[in-house]
C-alpha cells in the first residue's frame, strides 16, 4: 500500500500566508496540515508515501526529508495544475500496479484509517453535509456501495459528500480510467477530475465501498481553519512546551506553544497555537493562530491568522479614569 499526497495546489483562499508558506505547511493546533496526514498513515502502518508537489514544492520536500527520514518517500512534480485526476496520473510508474491511499493535501478527518485499510474492498470516505454542490457527490445503495459519483453536480442526488479519502485497490483500471479522460477530454470545470474516472471505475464493474468519517475538519479559508484549530485544541488537549518559564502570564487552555517561546504579561488563550520562537509581551491573544519567530507587543488579537516571522506592534495608553465611565476604543 502507498500513501498519495497531492499538494500542489496555490492555496488562494488562505493567502497572504500561502504567497510565502504552502497550504499543507500552514500550522494548526501545534501540528502542520500535512503532519496530521501523515502521521495518521504513518501509525496505521504505510511506510511509503508519493507527495505531488508544485507550488512551492521544495518547502514541501525539505520538511518531510527533515521530519520523516524513516519514511519511503518519493516527490513528483506537477508544475502545470490540470486537476486531481491528471495529479493522479503523474505517479503511475511510481505506483507501478500497487494499491494505494490517496487523501488530499487538506484533508484532516477523523476516521478508522487501520479498518480502512483491512477492508477487502476499494473505499471511498463520505460525510453527510448540508449543501453538497460544491463536493463531489456519492449516491449509496443499501449494501454501502457507491453506484455513482459526479464532481459538483448542479442538482445534487444525495447529500454525501466526498471528503478527500480515497483506498483504491485495483490501481491498474484506476490509471486505464484516467486514460479515458485525457483520450476523451472529459473534464469537470476545466480540469481532469479524480472523481470523474472512479465513476468510470464503477460503470466498468470496479466495487467501491463508502466508509463515513466521524469528523472532518476544513483547512481551506481564515474563518474554518481558526474554527478547526480550536476543535482539535479542544479534543487533543494541546501542548505547552516550557510553560513555567512565562512570567505574569495566564494560560487559558487548550492552546499550544511551542519550543523557544517568551511570553510574558499577557493573556493567552482558549483556542491558541503558537509556533516556536515567538515573543509575546503585554498582550492579550484567544481563538488565533500565530507562526514561528513572530513577536507581538501590546495587541489584542481575537480570530486572528498571524503567519512567522511577523512582528505586530499595538498602541500603549495611559488612563486616568473617574466613575460612571464608558470608553469605546474600538
Amino acid at each position: 500500500m502507498k500513501a498519495i499526497i497531492p499538494v500542489a495546489g496555490a492555496g488562494t483562499k488562505l493567502r497572504p500566508h500561502t504567497y510565502t508558506q504552502p497550504k499543507a505547511l500552514i500550522p494548526i493546533a501545534g501540528k502542520t496540515i500535512l503532519s496530521f496526514i501523515v502521521d495518521q498513515l504513518r501509525d496505521a502502518g504505510i511506510n511509503e508515501f508519493v507527495f505531488i508537489v508544485g507550488y512551492l514544492g521544495e518547502k514541501i520536500q525539505d520538511y518531510v526529508k527533515q521530519k520523516y527520514p524513516d519514511l519511503i518517500t518519493h516527490f513528483v512534480y506537477q508544475n502545470e495544475r490540470h486537476g486531481t485526476g491528471h495529479a493522479i496520473e503523474l505517479t503511475r510508474t511510481i505506483v507501478d500496479g500497487d494499491e494505494v491511499f490517496v487523501v488530499l493535501g487538506d484533508t484532516i478527518c477523523e476516521y478508522d484509517v487501520k479498518e480502512v485499510l483491512e477492508c477487502p474492498h476499494s473505499m471511498l470516505g463520505v460525510k453527510k453535509v448540508d449543501d453538497p454542490r460544491n463536493f463531489g457527490v456519492a449516491s449509496i445503495n443499501e449494501e454501502g456501495f457507491i453506484d455513482q459519483v459526479v464532481e459538483k453536480p448542479a442538482i445534487p442526488k444525495s447529500n454525501m459528500a466526498l471528503v478527500g479519502l480515497y483506498k483504491i485497490k485495483e490501481t491498474q483500471f484506476l490509471f486505464e480510467c484516467l486514460h479515458h479522460l485525457f483520450m476523451q477530454n472529459i473534464q469537470t470545470q476545466g480540469e481532469y477530475n479524480l472523481t470523474d474516472a472512479l465513476d468510470c471505475m464503477i460503470k466498468r464493474g470496479a466495487q467501491f465501498k463508502s466508509f463515513k468519517v466521524k469528523s472532518w475538519f476544513d483547512c481551506g479559508k481564515k474563518e474554518s481553519l481558526l474554527e478547526s484549530n480550536a476543535t482539535l485544541l479542544k479534543k487533543f488537549g494541546g501542548n505547552i512546551a516550557d510553560a513555567e518559564s512565562f512570567k505574569d502570564t495566564i494560560i487559558i487552555p487548550p492552546v499550544s506553544i511551542a519550543d523557544g517561546c517568551n511570553i510574558c504579561n499577557s493573556i493567552i488563550g482558549p483556542h491558541v497555537a503558537i509556533g516556536a520562537n515567538t515573543t509575546i509581551r503585554h498582550s492579550i491573544v484567544r481563538d488565533s493562530i500565530i507562526g514561528s519567530y513572530t513577536n507581538l507587543d501590546e495587541v489584542v488579537l481575537d480570530n486572528s491568522l498571524i503567519g512567522s516571522d511577523a512582528s505586530v506592534k499595538g498602541l500603549s495608553r495611559s488612563l486616568n479614569i473617574g466613575d460612571n465611565t464608558e470608553i469605546d476604543f474600538g
